[in-house]
């Protein structure tokens, strides 16, 4: 199974999000939220394999990746735009041991 977009899904991901602030800055009546978060999950692998493509995603976005602010032990990595989050985030298995 493939998590992440190809090019063309991509594509039409980053003119969605360029529509959605048009139209949002067009339309001052249409509430907005917040904030936003864009998660992106690794393929289902190991926790190790999980694990190590959220290092190569913190990498490419220049953050660092952790499980110290989750209390189930998810290995995240995050970089903020403004009030937008782009997140990725790998959901250890439980009763694999995990030694990282």
């Amino acid at each position: 199974m493939i998590y992440h977009a190809n090019s063309a899904e991509r594509g039409r991901l980053i003119a969605g999000l360029r529509q959605l602030a048009d139209f949002l800055g067009q339309n001052p009546d249409v509430p907005a939220p917040r904030y936003a978060e864009v998660i992106v999950f690794p393929a289902r692998g190991s926790n190790a394999e999980m694990f190590a493509e959220i290092d190569v995603i913190a990498q490419q976005i220049g953050a660092t990746a952790s499980s110290a602010d989750s209390p189930a032990g998810h290995y995240s990595a995050a970089r903020d735009f403004g009030l937008l989050r782009y997140r990725a985030v790998a959901i250890p298995t439980p009763d694999e041991s995990n030694e990282e």
